[in-house]
């Protein structure tokens, strides 16, 4: 199976021209077009297949449906110690927020206490998107059950000027506030981020339909 091969078969050039749009920081000439549910098929086929091993190890790829179609297959790996492996190698190669936000390894559910040190690890990163995974991945694993009132000094200890940082501290906190309102309202009433972060954080959390409108009303009267 030649990997790009399939890529280009799947080609949809006015979805490249949209895609190149939600991500301008790349250009339009490394899109080749494939919608995400034709990617999502080829990792399924492609998982099968010796050629996977060979396209995770061969980094930096050119294209970013293939960096796409990278993220789809962590996130489908069983093992956790070869996922962790496998992520700390791609990472340093993602330059975007939508390969960054496409990964979501499945297998990181059974493996909280392992996850958690590495989330910390990654969210202290200089490096933009492994930092922004590092939060999305404490977000979606540790806001529910498992939520600890000290995760929340992770990303609130952060001082980053990277605007695909300071957005996901932003969605972060909105979140927390949606799940644990009680405890992650007070690093919003201590003024714990930095101005453009809270107002951001305050914004999302009042577009939520999971807070109440008195819960909206009082965040918008702590806005900065």
């Amino acid at each position: 199976m030649d990997i790009k091969e399939e890529l280009f078969a799947l080609k949809d050039a006015p979805y490249g021209d949209f895609q190149a749009k939600l991500v301008p920081n790349i250009p339009r000439d490394l899109f080749i077009g494939v919608r995400f549910p034709e990617i999502r098929k080829l990792a399924k086929k492609l998982a099968r297949e010796p050629e996977a091993s060979n396209f995770l190890s061969d980094l930096p790829h050119k294209y970013y449906d293939e960096n796409i179609l990278h993220g789809i297959l962590l996130s489908e790996m069983k093992d956790y110690d070869a996922c962790i492996e496998a992520i700390d190698r791609f990472l340093p190669y993602v330059d975007n927020w939508a390969v960054c936000d496409i990964l979501s390894p499945k297998i990181f559910k059974k493996h909280k206490v392992a996850l958690l040190e590495k989330i910390k690890e990654w969210s202290a990163s200089e490096k933009t998107y492994t930092c922004r995974f590092g939060i999305e991945m404490l977000m979606s694993h540790f806001l529910d059950e498992d939520f600890q009132p000290e995760y929340l000094e992770i990303p609130a200890s952060l001082h980053c000027e990277e605007y695909y940082v300071r957005m996901m501290i932003a969605w972060f906190f909105a979140t927390a506030l949606a799940k644990q309102w009680d405890v992650a309202i007070k690093t919003i009433e201590d003024h714990r981020l930095e101005v453009w972060t809270h107002n951001k954080t305050i914004q999302k959390a009042r577009e939520s339909r999971r807070l109440t409108p008195k819960e909206k009303e009082y965040l918008k009267s702590l806005k900065r």
